[in-house]
């Protein structure tokens, strides 16, 4: 008996196997729990003056909020992934550009997270680093293979103790600072402008968020999975963000576990950055095997457990190397998301026809267009390049459509093509 991919890989998430509320939260707030973000609340932190930084990251979630909240909303309606919606506005053959650029990504982040773990463990213990990527790769690997159910019962245990534990180091530091009233006299030495400072606010999520569809689509309802999506993002992205900021300015460290090392909480340090950056490696690691299952059609664990290994055996290489071109890698893929919502809201109205009844294009030229011309107008209109770039896709995109009609895609019981 052929054994049934219970992640749904190559369709849509039947009713019967969506969850609720609460456990699509722990996923979504296990993602956002990254210390990529910390550092960056670290930056706008030693930037900004503390009420400044706090409606910064306000508005930057809201606005990050307010995107993943519309991915979240296809998904739930469609039970569809990233990689399968993106057939519709791409065409078949066009998806599996993005999907290629989605999953290898992801691979990316995934094995500069594992060194992310291993060489402040072994500065702070002295435990061989290389023995650490290969325990914390192996073990990260198993459990992204168990898919939505693993990520869900890792969010309920990582996002409390994450939580509280970084509360209380924030709490310590903001002691040490003379209390609130010391943040809020705190004044940076080189203020930041506040289009620079929305830019790495949005930029460093953005790209990621783009993703939300791979986990959204479990969720029983739209309403659960926007708000579930939503509050992660606008509460949960904004609490990392805090993290670092408070960090940096008592400490002039961003990342809330090397703050707890200073503080001579060694042990909960370990723990806030081991579960910290293993529910959101996991969740990079299971969208990038749904990317290139749907490109090679090769079962999902399989390439979980091949991802895994290629991002354990280059951890250290990436993470000295390649973080800057993944980085720059990361801010082409918005466009795809933006794309998406186009093409889902405006051009189709809010519906698209179930996958097994339509008949796709092979590449839909206008959108791959429309994608390079967001990314460039990201790069050279003023403002806040992320912002720009959602819009100027989506304009593209959707001016492209409407005057060459003709890439549209067909129903199968219109048109009997492959």
């Amino acid at each position: 008996m052929e054994k049934v991919d219970l992640e749904f890989s190559l369709q849509a998430v039947p009713q019967a196997h969506r969850n609720g509320f609460w456990k699509i939260l722990a996923v979504m707030l296990g993602f956002t729990f990254f210390s990529a973000s910390m550092w960056s609340g670290g930056a706008l932190g030693a930037g900004l003056d503390f009420t400044t930084f706090i409606w910064i990251v306000l508005a930057g979630n809201l606005i990050l909020g307010v995107y993943t909240g519309a991915l979240a909303y296809i998904a739930a309606k469609t039970g569809l992934s990233t990689h399968l919606l993106t057939k519709y506005a791409f065409g078949v053959k066009g998806s599996y550009l993005s999907s290629l650029l989605l999953g290898f990504t992801q691979v990316g982040w995934f094995g500069v997270g594992v060194a992310m773990f291993a060489v402040p463990v072994y500065k702070a213990t002295g435990i061989n680093v290389y023995l650490l990527i290969v325990l914390s790769g192996i073990l990260m690997t198993v459990t992204a293979i168990y898919g939505i159910k693993a990520l869900a019962i890792l969010g309920v245990i990582a996002v409390p103790a994450i939580a509280i534990l970084g509360s209380y180091s924030v709490f310590e530091a903001t002691s040490t600072a003379g209390g609130f009233q010391g943040l809020l006299s705190f004044q940076p030495t080189e203020a930041m402008s506040l289009a620079g400072a929305l830019t790495i606010c949005i930029g460093s999520f953005i790209s990621g968020g783009t993703l939300t569809a791979d986990f959204a689509r479990f969720a029983k309802t739209t309403r659960s999975a926007v708000t579930a999506t939503a509050i992660a993002f606008f509460v949960g992205n904004s609490l990392m963000f805090l993290f670092g900021a408070v960090g940096a300015i008592v400490y002039g460290k961003a990342d809330i576990s090397d703050v707890m090392i200073m503080q001579g909480l060694l042990i909960p340090a370990i723990i806030v950055l081991g579960l910290n950056i293993w529910t959101t490696n996991e969740n990079a690691l299971y969208a990038s095997s749904l990317g290139f299952t749907s490109i090679t059609k090769l079962p999902k664990n399989a390439i979980v457990i091949f991802n895994g290994a290629v991002g354990t055996i280059t951890a250290m290489w990436l993470y000295n190397n390649f973080t800057g071109f993944l980085t720059l890698l990361g801010s082409i893929l918005p466009s795809i998301g933006a794309i998406l919502l186009a093409d889902f809201f405006i051009l189709n109205r809010g519906n698209y026809k179930k996958l097994e009844e339509m008949t796709f294009k092979s590449v839909n030229w206008i959108a791959i267009l429309a994608w390079v011309g967001g990314i460039i107008i990201a790069e050279v209109v003023p403002g806040i390049p992320p912002v720009n770039g959602l819009i100027g896709t989506a304009v593209l995109y959707v001016i492209g459509m409407k005057v060459y009609p003709i890439t549209s895609n067909t129903l199968k019981s219109a048109s009997k093509g492959a």
